[in-house]
């Protein structure tokens, strides 16, 4: 059989050893994530770097160098697809960012232990791992403070609920008062709001919006007497 005519038993215990520190390093970071309840855990982080290995690994076997270079590029690009599963959007907050780049960080070890650079393989690891925990305290620490609207990018949404037959009034007059503010309105969204109403949700890009003046245009929505209630609140970006 060909597959026997072509065996090389020092290529396979290359291989074996290659697939075997991407599954070991691979199931580390995805422990840490498993640990922590996220999306991408245990087998999903093994997986990736296991296949990463086996791609590149195989590309080396067939053509050299020049072929783990380009496999390696083709890992790289692939796996951004995979981690864009990952990431949900919820309004205005984003999630499972983390997890895309630990999936990435898992490719990237993959691709070292299926080159053969066992070394950096550990090497990568032993930073993403640091990235994910290492760097929690530090970020819980920041999370933890106050906004600073001078200092932080904020987004703002204004929320205006009204009835459903009124919908196109309010539309008119939130625009009147954006326009005369000078506010640029990035995006708008109407969803139901209990069983007659709608809940307006207009949100504004510019990162020097005034808290006093959104307090009067709130203000001034709800003394229109088809505006059941208006308010906003500000959000920090991605």
């Amino acid at each position: 059989m060909h597959a026997w005519q072509v065996f090389n038993l020092d290529a396979f215990i290359d291989s074996l050893v290659s697939l075997s520190a991407a599954f070991v390093l691979g199931s580390i970071i995805g422990y840490e994530r498993q640990y922590r309840q996220r999306t991408a855990g245990l087998r999903t982080n093994a997986l990736v770097a296991i296949a990463a290995a086996a791609f590149v690994d195989m590309a080396h076997q067939i053509n050299g160098n020049t072929g783990t270079t380009q496999v390696a590029a083709y890992v790289v690009s692939g796996v951004g697809f995979l981690g864009a599963g990952t990431i949900m959007k919820e309004g205005l907050n984003v999630r499972g960012l983390n997890t895309a780049a630990t999936l990435w960080g898992s490719a990237a070890v993959g691709v070292c232990a299926g080159a053969g650079l066992l070394a950096e393989a550990i090497l990568a690891a032993i930073f993403v791992l640091a990235a994910n925990t290492l760097l929690r305290p530090v970020v819980n620490s920041i999370n933890r403070k106050p906004i600073d609207e001078h200092t932080s990018e904020l987004t703002y949404q204004l929320h205006v609920i009204v009835s459903s037959d009124e919908q196109k009034d309010a539309l008119a007059t939130l625009d009147s008062l954006l326009e005369h503010a000078e506010y640029p309105l990035g995006d708008l969204d109407i969803e139901p709001f209990g069983e007659d109403d709608v809940e307006i949700t207009a949100t504004l890009l510019s990162t020097s919006v005034n808290a006093d003046k959104l307090d009067s245009i709130t203000q001034q929505l709800n003394t229109n007497p088809n505006v059941i209630q208006a308010f906003w609140n500000p959000s920090t970006t991605e």
